[in-house]
Parts: C-alpha cells; sequence; structure tokens
C-alpha cells in the first residue's frame, strides 16, 4: 500500500508537469524556434517513462526484499482491512482516470497525454495488486502474507514494460527517427495524387511534439513557368495538411522532370 501511494504521487508529479509542459508547446513559432516548442511534449513524455521506471523499479526491489524476508521466517507487516478498501476505492479512481485522460490525449494527438493516462493505467494495476495482495493477506492470516510482496513484484515488471516503451518512443523522436514506413507511404500516395505531380522522392520526416515535419522533392514538367510548378508545390502542402493536420511542417522541392 505504500507503494501504491508513492505511485500516486508521482501520478501527481507527472500531472503538474504535462500542465506546465503544455504551456510552453502551446507557444507559436519564434525566431528561436523554427519548429515551434513540440519538442517539449516529447521531454515531458520522457520524464513521465523516467517516473515510471523508477517506480518500478523501486517496487520490484521492495517486493522482493519483502519476499525474502517472509520466506525466512520474518512477518514485516501484517495488513488490515482498511488498507483493502483503500484500494478498492483506488482502483476505480485511477481506472476512470486513465480512461478519461486517454480519451483526451487521443482528441488532441498527445503523446504526453496519452503517456500520463498509462501512468494512471499502470497506478490502477498497481492498486489492483495490491487489493489481491492485501486481500489475501488480511483474509487468510500470516500464511498469507507473501502474496502482498509478490503481487507487488507482477505490478511492477508491468510498470517497467510501459515505461521502456514510453522511453524508447520519445528517445527515437530526440534521435529524429523518420515516421513509420507506413507512414510515409501514406504520404508519398497523396503527394502522387496531386495533378501536374511526377516521381515523388527524396522524403525525408520526423516528428515534432504532436505535429509532423516533412521534407519532399517532386518533379514537375519542365515546360511549366516558375508560377504555375509553385501552385503545384503548394497544392502538395495543402494536400498534406488536409491529411495530417494544419500544424504540419512542410518543404517541397520542386525539379524539372525529364
Amino acid at each position: 500500500m505504500v507503494a501504491d501511494a508513492v505511485h500516486s504521487l508521482s501520478d501527481f508529479v507527472s500531472d503538474i508537469a504535462i500542465i506546465l509542459t503544455f504551456r510552453i508547446v502551446k507557444k507559436p513559432v519564434d525566431k528561436s524556434h523554427d519548429y515551434g516548442h513540440g519538442k517539449f511534449e516529447t521531454l515531458s513524455t520522457f520524464i513521465v517513462g523516467l517516473l515510471l521506471l523508477f517506480i518500478g523499479i523501486g517496487i520490484l526491489r521492495s517486493g522482493i526484499l519483502n519476499v525474502i524476508k517472509i520466506s525466512g521466517g520474518i512477518i514485516p507487516y501484517q495488513p488490515r482491512i482498511i488498507a483493502f478498501y483503500a484500494a478498492v476505492i483506488s482502483v476505480i479512481t485511477k481506472e476512470w482516470l486513465y480512461r478519461y485522460t486517454a480519451k483526451k490525449g487521443k482528441e488532441i494527438k498527445s503523446d504526453a497525454i496519452i503517456a500520463n493516462a498509462w501512468h494512471h493505467r499502470t497506478d490502477a494495476f498497481t492498486s489492483v495488486g495490491t487489493m489481491i495482495g492485501i486481500g489475501l493477506a488480511v483474509l487468510m492470516g500470516h500464511k498469507w502474507v507473501i502474496f502482498d510482496p509478490i503481487a507487488a513484484i507482477m505490478v511492477s515488471i508491468f510498470i517497467l514494460k510501459i515505461s521502456i516503451t514510453i522511453i524508447l518512443k520519445c528517445t527515437n523522436e530526440f534521435m529524429e527517427a523518420s515516421l513509420s514506413e507506413e507512414t510515409e507511404n501514406k504520404i508519398l500516395k497523396v503527394v502522387r495524387s496531386v495533378d501536374g505531380v511526377t516521381n515523388p522522392h527524396n522524403l525525408k520526416t520526423r516528428k515534432i511534439g504532436k505535429n509532423i515535419a516533412i521534407d519532399i522533392h517532386i518533379e514537375v514538367d519542365r515546360n511549366l513557368n516558375i508560377v504555375q510548378a509553385h501552385n503545384i508545390a503548394s497544392a502538395v502542402e495543402n494536400k498534406i495538411k488536409e491529411e495530417f493536420g494544419e500544424e504540419t511542417f512542410i518543404s517541397v522541392h520542386t525539379e524539372p522532370s525529364e
């Protein structure tokens, strides 16, 4: 239950971090940030992932130590029924927080909000483990106290898995990793659908917070004048923004077709 409380406290801290980050993310493009402030969202998501990682390690360590103690005949504690009731309330509350936060995160396409939703979900799973462990320890007596730390260990493994997934995703964004092959193929398909465009190539993509940046070369009829070529490039930009959002960063380089 103490581990669960610490996890809940970290949840509160991550919520505050997300709120403060979004005040920065909402700022428009300026002279020092040509691509906006989206990376601050990636940073906050990374911090949430680190919090989950440290919490998972802490719960895992505590659970293992208590299993060793109980296996050696030492009963470090005996949970009471009030702890069980607290765990039940915690499960219900945190699951509701997960569902609400995840829904909002998907609506605004925010990785930081979705990561924080998973923080609530892992908190709920921690409470489920706590509830089961405490329930068995309270109902079955001293011999079953070991199920409390065992449940904590199982939950900590789940928390570690989620945290590592979040951290790796953020690391890819920091390292300017390309978007998925599926997304890039979708971009090429959109570009090819624009009249006057041939052979789209040299596609480069990356993620900036909840937005994406796209650089692409296209070929147009060499007999077109500069205005006509520009209009085709603008049509490509508009088509991409229709598909991926108005805040998408797009650079289109036109070349004469062979």
